[in-house]
């Protein structure tokens, strides 16, 4: 029999977007699939939108509110599938993305090997998403995948992978301790129990960028800003686990210097911190620089000051982008997927 794929749906308050985002799921020409809603104590509609698919087979459950990575760990306690295909509940699979990977399988044949695949961003219109590639569209070991990660600042999405069941238990649960970036910590297990990904360059997703109100959104919260230390700080140790040369070295020091600026204005204690390691590594970190529109602000004012115009700027920036986006969605609806 063909190996079946769980498809696993974690949501919060996605009444917008999650009808669109379980077309998409049950719409997959690869099939057996299951697909497994764990909605996390919405308070909009978002449990009564699900519940419209169950009898299309979807499996929905709710839980009160645990967070990201605790309904994460849920979907995957109730899936059975040969693989697992990790969704958010506001993105988009193209129909035969995961057909597309599993076609990929039948070359390598092993359930280690971790399986990826392009991405474009999108608000509201997923027909012009934009497909922007970067150094990890490629096949690459562990080791250079991490590398490259942390070296040109750079990632990928979570509903790209394709990955086995047996790989999925080897990497363990996601951390219910990170607000942010669990999947960035947690893909990086996977990458160390993998053989190395493969790139399946005809499977895509379509990622809706949600801005400053996304959940990977740090801003100026300190929970989010602690998580982030936190997963950079396991980052580090996954590669430096794998390998310890000079090149892994400059590149954790890199790494470290391109989020400095996340935290040089409010945490002086992780800023201290990142200062010891890259002294450790054999490195030494430089101010964050900022542009002109903000240096002077420093300044004058200071780096909080200068920190907190920074944001404001971008985020009105970004809310007009995204509200000119919505007008031409409405104005020209993109086509049912």
């Amino acid at each position: 029999m063909k190996p079946l794929v769980s498809i696993l749906i974690p949501a919060f308050n996605a009444e917008k977007w999650i009808y669109d985002t379980l077309r998409s799921a049950i719409g997959q020409t690869w099939q057996p699939t299951e697909v497994i809603v764990v909605d996390d104590g919405s308070t909009d509609r978002t449990l009564a939108i699900a519940r419209q698919f169950e009898s299309h087979g979807v499996c929905v459950v709710s839980q009160k509110n645990q967070g990201a990575a605790a309904t994460r760990n849920k979907a995957f306690s109730l899936s059975h599938g040969d693989y697992i295909q990790w969704l958010d509940a506001d993105d988009l699979l193209a129909p035969d993305k995961i057909a597309r990977q599993m076609e990929a399988l039948d070359q390598c044949r092993s359930k280690r090997t971790l399986l990826s695949c392009p991405w474009g961003k999108f608000m509201y219109r997923y027909d012009r998403a934009a497909f922007t590639p970067t150094a990890l569209w490629h096949d690459l070991s562990p080791v250079e995948w991490l590398l490259r990660k942390m070296t040109d600042n750079v990632y990928m999405q979570t509903s790209t992978w394709l990955v086995s069941r047996e790989l999925t238990e080897a990497a363990g649960p996601w951390d219910t301790r990170l607000l942010g970036d669990d999947d960035g910590e947690y893909f990086c297990r996977v990458l160390l129990a993998s053989d190395g990904v493969r790139f399946v360059p005809e499977a895509k997703v379509y990622y809706r960028t949600s801005g400053f109100n996304s959940l990977s959104y740090i801003g100026r919260s300190d929970r989010k800003i602690y998580a982030q230390w936190l997963s950079m700080k396991s980052h580090i140790d996954y590669l430096r686990s794998l390998e310890n040369s000079k090149r892994v070295r400059d590149a954790c020091v890199t790494y470290l210097q391109n989020w400095l600026i996340f935290f040089h204005s409010t945490r002086p204690d992780i800023v201290r911190q990142a200062e010891q390691m890259v002294s450790e590594l054999g490195g030494k970190l430089k101010v964050p620089r900022l542009s002109w529109k903000y240096a002077w602000i420093r300044v004058c004012f200071g780096d909080a000051l200068a920190s907190r115009a920074r944001l404001t700027l971008l985020q009105t920036k970004w809310s007009l982008v995204r509200f000119w986006d919505k007008l031409l969605f409405y104005i020209y609806p993109s086509p049912t997927q």
